[in-house]
């Protein structure tokens, strides 16, 4: 799939951004979003942003760069790229779910062990 070099105007950019974060907003499960992610990204466009997504939530939980280069299969230049983008509003928002969830799943399994040992 090729995209275009040519610039959208910043008008259109901005309401067709809206709603495709609206969009985002309106699946009801990770399946959904899953499925539409993987038509309109190709399957590297994929990677690289679910790559992404993984070096920023590394990188809060202090893994190195080796530990994460090793891994995630990624240049240190990208890590350090991604590194730059850890106090952002978007990148806070991200890892904040993530770990909640990751908390989330501790909990229930711990609950899961006590239920299953009565």
């Amino acid at each position: 799939m090729r995209t275009s070099s040519i610039k959208l105007n910043p008008i259109i950019k901005n309401q067709i951004g809206k709603t495709f974060s609206q969009l985002i907003c309106d699946f009801k499960s990770p399946e959904e979003v899953d499925k539409f992610l993987k038509v309109f990204f190709n399957e590297s466009e994929y990677e690289t942003f679910i790559k992404r997504l993984a070096v920023a939530y590394w990188l809060k939980k202090n893994r190195s760069y080796s530990n994460i280069k090793t891994n995630l299969k990624v240049s240190s230049a990208t890590i350090a790229s991604i590194q730059n983008t850890l106090d952002s509003e978007g990148i806070k928002i991200a890892i904040k779910k993530l770990e909640a969830d990751e908390w989330a799943n501790i909990w229930a399994e711990k609950i899961k062990k006590i239920v299953k040992g009565k």
